[in-house]
């Protein structure tokens, strides 16, 4: 978080629930999936203010990353080619859980993602 920090976006993280060891996979689907949502708000809405939650629920890890949109009246940056969200899409998706992304109705942009904890899949490589 300090490096989206740096450049300019403004980050308040919260977690609810009591945190409990995530399998390495999962965890470190999670951190990327907030890493990309927070390049995203960058991307699309510059400098601009973020609040990520993470919420330990029973059976279920919660993701919410949402911004506030640009500052100062500025339109945001033209949507691009989406490979952010196809990733988080397939991220999500290894985990059999749920992501939902778009335009809030007071503005600003929120990723929700949401991942079981119990009956996932297990990856052999």
């Amino acid at each position: 978080m300090e490096q989206v920090r740096a450049a300019g976006l403004e980050v308040a993280l919260s977690v609810e629930g009591v945190p409990s060891p995530l399998p390495t996979g999962l965890d470190l689907s999670a951190y990327r999936i907030v890493q990309e949502a927070l390049a995203n708000t960058l991307r699309h809405a510059g400098p601009t203010r973020s609040e990520v939650t993470v919420a330990y629920r029973p059976r279920m890890l919660c993701l919410d990353i949402v911004d506030e949109g640009p500052r100062d009246g500025r339109a945001p940056a033209p949507a691009g080619t989406g490979h952010g969200l196809i990733g988080m899409r397939e991220r999500v998706a290894l985990f059999h859980g749920r992501l939902s992304a778009g335009p809030l109705p007071e503005g600003g942009y929120g990723v929700r993602v949401s991942l079981p904890l119990a009956g996932r899949m297990t990856v052999v490589s």
